[in-house]
C-alpha cells in the first residue's frame, strides 16, 4: 500500500469526528481521544516534529519512528488511564517538545533504533498525559484509538511539511521552524 492511499484513508476516517456538531460534549471515547491531541500546542508541535524528523531520516525510519511513537504513546495512555502518575509530566512534555524541535532544526541524523528510542521516551510522557485526562464518561479503548488516529494525522502533517523542503530557503525555514518548536517547549520550563 502506498503512502498516498494510507494518508487518504486516515483523513477519510477522521472526517466524521471533525464534522461532529457537539465538540466538548465527549461521551464518545473515540471523539474525545481524537480531539485531545489538538487541544494543546505542545502535543501538536511534538507530533508534527516526529513526522518531520522521521521523513528527513529517510529509509525505514520514515515508518518505524512514527510507529514507535504511536505504539509507546498508547502504552503511556493506558498507564495514565489506570492512574499511574509520572512525576513532573508537564516538565517532561515540555522537554520532549524542545528536544524534538532541536532534532528538526539541526537535522540530527541517528540510526533508526536510536530515533525510535528517543521518540518512544517522548511518547511515553505524551501518552500518559492523554490517558490521565480521559473524560469520566468516555470509553477508554475508543479514547486511546482516537488519540492514536489523531497522532497519525499529525505525523502525516509533519511528513507533508518535510516534503516541502526543497532548496536552501526551505531548509532555512525548516531550521527556523525547528528552533521555534524548541522554544515553545522551553518557555514553560523557564516559567
Amino acid at each position: 500500500m502506498n503512502f498516498r492511499r494510507v494518508a487518504a484513508s486516515l483523513v477519510a476516517m477522521a472526517l466524521p469526528g471533525i464534522a461532529h456538531a457537539h465538540i466538548g460534549l465527549h461521551t464518545d471515547g473515540a471523539l474525545a481521544g481524537f480531539s485531545h491531541p489538538f487541544s494543546g500546542l505542545d502535543h501538536i508541535l511534538a507530533m508534527i516534529a516526529v513526522g518531520f524528523w522521521a521523513l528527513t531520516l529517510g529509509g525505514k525510519a520514515q515508518w518505524i519512528v512514527p510507529l514507535a511513537f504511536v505504539t509507546v504513546m498508547a502504552v503511556g495512555g493506558a498507564l495514565g488511564i489506570y492512574g499511574l502518575a509520572f512525576p513532573m509530566v508537564e516538565t517532561g512534555i515540555a522537554l520532549t517538545v524542545a528536544l524534538l524541535g532541536l532534532l528538526v532544526a539541526f537535522e540530527v541524523k541517528v540510526s533508526t533504533s536510536v530515533a525510535a528510542t528517543v521518540v518512544g521516551i517522548c511518547a511515553l510522557f505524551h501518552g500518559q498525559a492523554h490517558g490521565a485526562e480521559l473524560p469520566a464518561m468516555a470509553h477508554a479503548g475508543g479514547y486511546v484509538a482516537g488519540f492514536m488516529a489523531a497522532t497519525v494525522i499529525l505525523h502525516l502533517t509533519g511528513f507533508g511539511l518535510a516534503l516541502l523542503r526543497f532548496g536552501n530557503a526551505q531548509r532555512v525555514a525548516a531550521r527556523i521552524a525547528g528552533v521555534a518548536i524548541a522554544l515553545a517547549g522551553a518557555v514553560p520550563l523557564a516559567g
